[in-house]
């Protein structure tokens, strides 16, 4: 069943209160706003039909209503406008646009703490991937008998690091004379010909260590392979500022999805595909967001491409989520171009 224009400016005036308030909505409430131009008792029976129709709750404990998921969803797709950021915001806005940052995972733990400021949420960022990454710097550093710190950096400002077992006679000169080789040979080539070529070509140089380069090429494989270790969060704990998240046991579904970023990374992998998206509940697929919002949005710059994002509560003011991540992925635009511009 549509609804018609008064049913519409109810549910549109209770949600509006529910996200300010977080408490049920009764009619007297709504009689009060002048704007809806309508009787207590015409309120009290348009709630109720749309109860009926299943755009209102009606919590156990009291006599207002609160949004369903499905109301929200209507909210989204027909009745939703852009908000206006305070003069507090556009300045955050502003000094983050200035920032100077030493590689593309401050540009990304600096883009998290500055969304989550300004939403008051948890926020999410997917880094950069490219298919075209290249490298720029390996080195291996000598640890306790037997291992090696593996630190592979690429062009993209990422360095990815592993432990990698060595041989019980390989010194420390001769791990930083392999590191000076394959940085001197491979520099400014792409990960995937790395992976093609190091071992046969440098299998003939250093014939005895043909075994520990399989190693270590399969190291910086993994280490360098797209995963939930590409997702940078800031603001977890501010959801539990919000009644929603008094529950103990739905607090703690959440922070452990912060703890294992896989599902994070799979969500904002695909959210990076689209210009943006609004997930409500049990829309999401991870457990643990099913009483949450993740309003997303996509970023590109040349080959790069990411996702930002935002995680709370279904009551969110989805107008101001909206118009920050707008702002936001304009202002990643600029801080990854002067970045880029100044490794060249």
């Amino acid at each position: 069943m549509e609804l018609d224009g008064r049913k519409l400016r109810i549910l549109h005036a209770i949600i509006d209160e529910y996200i300010l308030s977080a408490a049920p909505v009764g009619s007297k409430t709504l009689s009060g706003m002048s704007d809806l131009g309508v009787s207590s008792a015409t309120i009290r029976n348009e709630m109720a039909w749309l109860e009926e129709l299943g755009y209102l709750l009606s919590p156990h404990t009291s006599a207002g209503r609160v949004p369903s998921e499905k109301a929200y969803r209507l909210y989204v797709d027909s009745m939703l406008g852009r908000s206006r950021l305070t003069a507090a915001e556009l300045a955050l806005l502003k000094n983050y646009c200035k920032m100077r940052v030493h590689g593309i995972e401050d540009v990304m733990k600096e883009t998290a703490r500055a969304l989550s400021e300004l939403t008051q949420y948890a926020a999410v960022v997917l880094l950069p991937e490219t298919a075209g990454n290249r490298l720029r710097h390996v080195q291996l550093v000598p640890l306790a008998t037997g291992s090696a710190l593996l630190i592979t950096v690429t062009d993209a400002g990422t360095a990815h690091s592993a432990v990698i077992r060595i041989p019980e006679d390989m010194d420390t000169e001769e791990l930083e004379g392999i590191s000076r080789l394959i940085t001197r040979r491979y520099a400014d080539c792409t990960l995937h010909t790395v992976a093609e070529r190091m071992v046969v070509e440098l299998g003939e140089t250093l014939k005895k260590r043909r075994g520990f380069l399989t190693s270590l090429l399969r190291a910086m494989e993994r280490s360098t392979a797209p995963g939930a270790h590409l997702v940078e969060m800031s603001g977890a704990t501010k959801l539990l500022q919000y009644p929603e998240y008094r529950d103990a046991a739905r607090a703690k579904n959440f922070l452990a999805l912060t703890e294992d970023k896989r599902e994070l990374y799979a969500l904002l992998k695909r959210a990076g595909e689209m210009e943006f998206t609004i997930r409500i509940g049990a829309e999401n697929d991870a457990d643990a967001l099913s009483g949450c919002s993740v309003v997303t949005a996509g970023y590109r710059l040349g080959g790069l491409q990411g996702a930002i994002g935002v995680i709370g509560p279904t009551r969110m003011p989805y107008g101001k989520v909206l118009t920050v991540l707008e702002y936001m992925r304009a202002g990643l635009g600029e801080v990854l171009t002067h970045f880029i511009t100044e490794e060249k």
